[in-house]
């Protein structure tokens, strides 16, 4: 189980995370929703080590993380899917997958498991990671994520931008991952999507968890989401 207890967060003197306690289990979908600055994606990034934590724990099953240096919070098992990809560019497909296979040391399998996921990335193979489609790049993103075999895979906005066929295969591949009993913590902007992919919903407003629901309990038109993403 990913767990926060008491998370504080910012850049520098600006505090943006504010005593933000959750948790997401194994098999689970929980998706983060917030209007623009409510600290999203800084969550994300403090728990990946990137942002200063000012207060509170993070643990993985109970191993603490929040005191790691970035490069070493992967090695723990979390994947993560930055908003805009962040891919290399300039690298081939099979050599921005092998960036994730290296982190844990995983081989053959982790990579075959992938490539079962995404078959249009087997085909891709030496080909340049910038000259791949938008919806392709975004494959690979979380292709090179789930190269960890993690535990806990975290995505940032993963269906910004793509046509409704490349979302459908997005929502195949978190289906399949809490099967396999990964967490999975999202963030996402669009409704639909949200009550389609998580099982709970958390609302982050002011850098604080305002409200927690069960998707299936929301709709569309449900109070929180006009309070807290303005829909």
């Amino acid at each position: 189980m990913l767990r926060l207890d008491g998370v504080s967060a910012g850049y520098g003197p600006v505090a943006v995370l504010r005593d933000v306690s959750l948790h997401v289990m194994p098999g689970e979908v929980a998706c983060l929703m917030g209007r623009n600055g409510a600290g999203k994606s800084t969550l994300l990034r403090t728990i990946m080590g990137q942002t200063d934590r000012t207060a509170g724990t993070i643990t993985l099953d109970g191993t603490p993380l929040h005191d790691l240096p970035a490069h070493q919070v992967p090695r723990h098992g979390i994947g993560y899917v930055p908003q805009g990809r962040r891919l290399f560019g300039e690298m081939t497909v099979a050599e921005n997958l092998s960036v994730g296979l290296m982190t844990r040391g995983q081989g053959r399998t982790a990579l075959d498991r992938v490539l079962s996921l995404f078959p249009r990335l087997a085909e891709r193979m030496g080909q340049q990671a910038r000259t791949l489609s938008g919806g392709e790049q975004q494959m690979l993103a979380i292709g090179r994520a789930l190269c960890l075999d993690p535990r806990v895979l975290m995505l940032d906005e993963p269906t910004e931008g793509l046509q409704p066929s490349m979302i459908a295969l997005i929502r195949d591949v978190i289906e399949a991952l809490r099967t396999a009993r990964v967490a999975i913590l999202l963030v996402e902007q669009r409704v639909d999507a949200a009550l389609n992919l998580a099982d709970r919903i958390l609302f982050l407003t002011q850098g604080r968890l305002a409200e927690s629901h069960t998707a299936a309990t929301l709709t569309r038109d449900a109070p929180a989401f006009r309070a807290h993403v303005g829909v």
